[in-house]
């Protein structure tokens, strides 16, 4: 029974209601209502029940209500008590989100699934369960699954074990998937405890046991490079080449100079991380000699010529399509080429010849882009550097390497880096300051350190120049009339700029709307709240606004970079994306072989979702890996008291960063201190109601390890103190043990 106002809603006029008091009342229903509640609310009695039940019919033929089960009506975008909810993702903050099944136009309401309690099957993408709703605001639910109404994966990934009886049990690396697997020993398939295997679900035999069959044996999980596999797996990461995309690759032979632009004499040089083992871009620079462009630069990029050995149509290409991207993880990676061109024939090795598509640029000293030129070439690379060899030479430390190459190759391209340095500050980006974590292995892939990646002048010019190239790449394909993919960075959704701006209110940063309404405005911000304890979480909140970067068939332009038309081009090893762009400038500029044929534009907006799904896909897993990594090095340390700060705030609890490895942890709602909580999705908040105390998005906490999982990644954490304000943000005194069945958020 749907829930309603209890004043009366008597009619202000004689006779029946009008159309907006119905309408009005309607929409405060928290679900459907039917005709006799209407009736009843309004005092609507005799010939008066006509009138109301036409004035139903018009507003319902209008599109403002709309009709449910037995005669009950709902205002439009309303969602009735109980409905199919599709599982669509998870969001930001980590809660499971949804949408109603059946809705077919305009922006859905946003559907939490509560989270799910031990033994129910797991909820993922494309999963559609019969839920009871409850309206926690305009245009949000909280859902409660009934009932799974299509299958879970009957496939899935997990640790074999032995339990106390001797009997296998299977624990699935899915951090969501609570449940064990009972295998019977005629379904172990040979497995031995602790081995990593893949399971298919069997119908259950006895009522409330799950149980499975052995399908394959991945490894064993005492072996450290088992991590990246359950990524690998549960990802779905085609990770095995055909023999046939095997053998095309390892026929490619280099081409002669032939037609091609000899380049051999230019000391272009790659600089890359010291781990890299593809190299794929090579750049030079020199002052411009031109007395019409004085202070100007000509800088060269050269890329990888991968069109001349992955042709469209063929077995490497369709298999180079399908995984989309390479996808690197802290032990591996799993390539988009086979080896024999990803480390190879592609790989801009120095001292060896090697085909490339080469542009080159002149920028007047502004860094400002006057012309470019792409021509297909022969390259020589004079040297392979790491980044932080190059900023020890700028710096004045040079090695034997860099020695003879600081005056005639570095310091030229550092004079170029500063013009188009300057170029981004004019036009303004966004530039957001985020530590990337980078965990170090030891000889047996073991983790011995977790340690903030260095980021040097050397990044931000080789970054710098690979936009450079990009934006010509763009440019040219736009002039030709030839298909492009371009990279699109849409503007933010205002609702979360809103929702930004809200927040920073409460931190007392006020800013207007007009001020977040380009890129640099949010750089701005940053650059005010650096030197604040504030400076990671609204990083992170500025990150959360934004849109996600595309693939797209249309230019929309990028948002961050300030860029009218952005396309990648610089690493067709590790991007299929980079490909097609290469294939189309080859057609363009009439380059040769490996240009892209005539109908495979017009599959371009195709190509687009689905390089962006393989590019999401690959950060998931990367993420994924990531965690169980940190998660083992860490269940070492259980038990210790940590610094952290709390960097998402979600109805079933707070998610802690930790200082010193950046791991990211669950404090759960339920070892909280006592209390009911409100959660205050506009200002990232958890409220409690009897005490006040409030857990807020940036605030500093000490927290315990209780639990860190290798096989999920799951880390657990118990907060060691509060905020309360009662006490004007002073710490509250550790808590004990709270009441489970007490501690529940609202809303």
């Amino acid at each position: 029974m749907a829930r309603h106002p209890r004043k009366s809603h008597a009619s202000t006029s004689t006779g029946a209601p009008t159309r907006q008091e119905i309408l009005a009342f309607v929409r405060a229903s928290e679900g459907t209502v039917g005709r006799r509640e209407v009736a009843r609310a309004f005092r609507v009695k005799g010939a008066d029940r006509a009138q109301l039940r036409n004035t139903l019919r018009e507003l319902e033929e209008e599109g403002l209500i709309e009709r449910g089960r037995g005669r009950r009506v709902a205002a439009t975008g309303v969602l009735p008590e109980v409905a199919v909810i599709e599982v669509t993702g998870i969001d930001d903050d980590g809660e499971v989100i949804g949408r109603p099944a059946a809705w077919r136009e305009g922006e859905p309401p946003k559907v939490y699934l509560a989270p799910e309690r031990p033994g129910t099957p797991r909820l993922q993408p494309g999963t559609k369960v019969l839920a009871r709703l409850r309206r926690l605001a305009e245009g949000v639910y909280e859902a409660r699954p009934m009932r799974v109404l299509t299958p879970a994966a009957t496939r899935l990934l997990g640790v074999y074990e032995l339990d106390e009886q001797g009997q296998g049990v299977v624990r699935p690396t899915e951090k969501r998937l609570r449940e064990t697997y009972v295998v019977r020993k005629s379904d172990a398939g040979g497995a031995e405890a602790g081995d990593l295997v893949l399971i298919e679900a069997q119908p259950a035999r006895r009522r409330f046991l799950r149980e499975a069959r052995i399908v394959e044996r991945i490894g064993r999980m005492d072996d450290a490079r088992v991590i990246s596999l359950i990524s690998i797996h549960t990802h779905d990461l085609p990770h095995r080449f055909s023999d046939e995309a095997v053998a095309e690759a390892e026929r490619a032979q280099p081409p002669e100079l032939g037609e091609r632009e000899d380049l051999r004499s230019i000391p272009l040089v790659t600089i890359d991380g010291a781990d890299a083992r593809d190299f794929d871009d090579a750049v030079w620079a020199v002052e411009d000699d031109d007395a019409q462009n004085p202070g100007g630069w000509k800088i060269m990029v050269a890329i990888a010529d991968v069109a001349q050995y992955v042709r469209a149509g063929g077995q490497l290409d369709r298999e180079a399509y399908e995984r989309g991207n390479s996808v690197y993880f802290p032990d591996r990676v799993v390539p988009m080429l086979p080896e024999a061109l990803s480390n190879g024939l592609c790989s801009l090795r120095p001292n060896e010849d090697r085909a490339c598509l080469a542009v080159r640029i002149t920028l007047d000293e502004k860094g400002t882009i006057r012309s470019h030129r792409f021509s297909r070439g022969l390259m020589r690379s004079a040297a392979r550097l790491t980044y932080e060899q190059v900023q020890a030479a700028q710096d004045g430390e040079p090695d034997d390497t860099t020695a003879p190459l600081r005056d005639s190759v570095i310091a030229p391209l550092y004079g170029a880096f500063r013009a188009l340095q300057r170029a981004r500050r004019r036009r303004g980006t966004l530039d957001l300051d985020l530590a990337e974590q980078q965990v170090i292995l030891d000889d047996a892939n073991h983790v011995r350190a977790i340690l903030p990646r260095a980021r040097f002048d050397s990044h931000r010019l080789i970054e710098e120049f690979m936009i450079a190239a990009n934006v010509a790449a763009a440019e040219t394909l736009e002039r030709s009339g030839y298909p492009c993919l371009y990279r699109v960075h849409d503007k933010p959704d205002a609702a979360r700029v809103e929702a930004l701006r809200t927040f920073l209110r409460e931190l007392e940063i006020p800013v207007s709307s007009g001020q977040l309404a380009q890129p640099k405005h949010f750089t701005q911000l940053l650059e005010r709240v650096a030197d604040t304890p504030f400076a990671t979480m609204i990083n992170e909140l500025v990150l959360r606004s934004q849109a996600q970067a595309v693939y797209s068939e249309e230019n929309r332009g990028h948002f961050g970079l300030g860029l009218k038309r952005y396309a990648h081009f610089t690493s067709p090893i590790r991007r299929y994306s980079d490909l097609l762009v290469h294939r189309s400038l080859i057609a363009a500029l009439r380059l040769g072989d490996g240009a892209l044929r005539p109908d495979d534009g017009a599959r371009f907006a195709e190509a687009g979702e689905h390089l962006s799904m393989t590019e999401r896909r690959a950060a998931a897993a990367e993420r994924d890996a990531l965690d169980r990594f940190v998660a083992g090095f860490l269940s070492e340390r259980v038990g210790e008291q940590l610094a952290g700060r709390i960097v998402g705030v979600t109805r079933f609890g707070l998610f802690v960063k930790l200082e010193d490895t950046g791991a990211d942890g669950l404090v759960p709602i339920s070892s909280l201190p006592d209390d009911y909580y409100d959660h205050d999705e506009k200002l990232h908040a958890l409220r409690g109601r009897r005490r006040g105390r409030v857990y807020r998005l940036g605030d500093e906490v000490e927290v315990r390890l209780a639990a860190a999982d290798r096989i999920t990644g799951g880390i657990v954490l118990d907060l060691l103190g509060g905020r309360d304000d009662k006490t004007s943000g002073r710490r509250g005194r550790p808590p004990s043990r709270p009441s489970r069945r007490r501690n529940r958020a609202r809303g």
